[in-house]
C-alpha cells in the first residue's frame, strides 16, 4: 500500500494577497483580452499554436 506525505508552507497575509491579486489580474486579462479581440486574431493564434505542437489541423 502506498503512502504519501503532504507538507505545507504557511504563507503570510501579504503573500496571499499578492498571489490573489496577481491571479485576478491575469484572469481578467485573459477574459477581456479574448472577449474583445478580433475573432480572426484568435483563430490565427489557435491555428498557429496547433501547428507548433505538431497537431495536424488541415
Amino acid at each position: 500500500m502506498a503512502t504519501s506525505t503532504v507538507s505545507s508552507i504557511p504563507l503570510s497575509l501579504n503573500d496571499r494577497l499578492v498571489a490573489g491579486i496577481s491571479a485576478l489580474l491575469i484572469g481578467a486579462f485573459l477574459v477581456f483580452g479574448a472577449g474583445l479581440a478580433n475573432s480572426a486574431v484568435l483563430h490565427d493564434t489557435a491555428h498557429d499554436t496547433r501547428h507548433s505542437y505538431g497537431f495536424p489541423c488541415h
